[in-house]
């Protein structure tokens, strides 16, 4: 239960941050979705947190935003919640 619990807080700060670079780019979620070849729903999936984004899915959002993936993980995270 612990581990579910660091991941959800994981995915949510995840989402925040890819909210930011949308924001930052001031392209829309359909725009981002054309250049990067995905679904616009795959995004706002992401971004609402119902899933955890596979590389696949990553790689395709960051060509979209003109960014490198490494991009996507540049947030805050407080490791002691792994360790809890």
């Amino acid at each position: 239960m612990l581990m579910k619990n660091w991941q959800n807080k994981y995915r949510t700060k995840f989402s925040e941050n890819l909210s930011r670079l949308i924001t930052e780019n001031k392209n829309d979620v359909t725009t981002i979705a054309s250049i990067g070849n995905i679904e616009a729903k795959t995004i706002y999936r992401v971004l609402s947190d119902e899933n955890e984004p596979k590389i696949s899915t990553l790689v395709p959002i960051a060509k979209g935003l003109g960014i490198h993936p490494k991009e996507l993980y540049n947030f805050d995270f407080p490791m002691e919640e792994v360790q809890k």
